[in-house]
């Protein structure tokens, strides 16, 4: 029976003089950090362990290591710096260290690192301005958790085309402020769905996002509000939601 020829056969053989050397996945850091805000503590999310195993799945069919981080103080910064993804589903006031802040900024503008955030992502980092920046938008409350219908923006993008034009889903739907302005909006919610007469209810200045996209130059980054509950996580449809908007990330780099 003959052996199919391949590198590692040839170099097991001493068929070839090029050292075989097999290639190391790039890494996808999965933060799940709870951390107290700035003037009291931060709601915990009961799918926080789910979510880490969610997207380790993703990570590995998107060709990437994943390692998942319950506190950033045991990370270097060039250990954040240096992942080809890092993934959020942070809340609260994680407590990077100003080296982490700036090599991962510089690395996120220069097209090296991509960011995922998931869900609490935008109510994280609040002291540090650049943190919005990268994800596009700040979390500014959510009044309401319910049943509602979102309208598929944008059906091109790989984190949506296996979506119908309109999407039922139950989640805690969240406001946002500051926007940016170059966010390509994916997922919004649908008019005549919420109550705006509830605590806390009104159409901020940029409506209702619920996902977007951010290139900048070289830089990308891609954020989902939706996840809060287990069924998100059950769900083989926000699984690939997640999964387009990953490899949406990685597509170019």
């Amino acid at each position: 029976m003959l052996l199919p020829r391949t590198r590692a056969f040839d170099h097991w053989a001493g068929l070839s003089h090029q050292p075989y050397t097999p290639r190391v996945p790039d890494n996808m850091l999965i933060v799940t950090q709870v951390a107290p805000y700035v003037d009291g503590p931060a709601g915990v999310h009961g799918v926080l362990a789910q979510a880490a195993t969610g997207l380790t799945e993703l990570a590995g069919l998107a060709g990437l290591a994943p390692t998942v981080v319950t506190d950033v103080h045991d990370l270097s910064p060039r250990q954040v710096a240096s992942a080809r993804v890092l993934a959020l589903f942070t809340i609260g006031e994680t407590p990077w260290s100003v080296e982490q802040k700036a090599e991962s900024f510089e690395a996120w503008q220069a097209g090296h690192l991509r960011v995922l955030g998931v869900h609490s992502a935008t109510d994280a980092s609040h002291t540090w301005p650049a943190y919005g920046t990268v994800l596009g938008a700040r979390f500014d409350g959510h009044p309401w958790t319910q049943e509602f219908a979102i309208d598929v923006v944008d059906p091109d993008h790989p984190a949506t085309a296996h979506l119908d034009s309109r999407w039922q889903w139950h989640d805690e739907v969240y406001l946002f402020r500051d926007l940016r302005p170059d966010a390509r909006v994916l997922l919004r919610l649908a008019d005549d769905q919420v109550d705006l007469s509830a605590p806390g209810g009104r159409v901020p200045d940029c409506g209702f996002p619920l996902a977007w996209c951010v290139e900048d130059g070289p830089a990308r980054s891609f954020y989902s509000a939706l996840g809060h509950f287990p069924g998100a996580w059950e769900t083989p449809a926000y699984l690939q939601h997640l999964a387009g908007g990953l490899a949406w990330l990685v597509e170019s780099a």
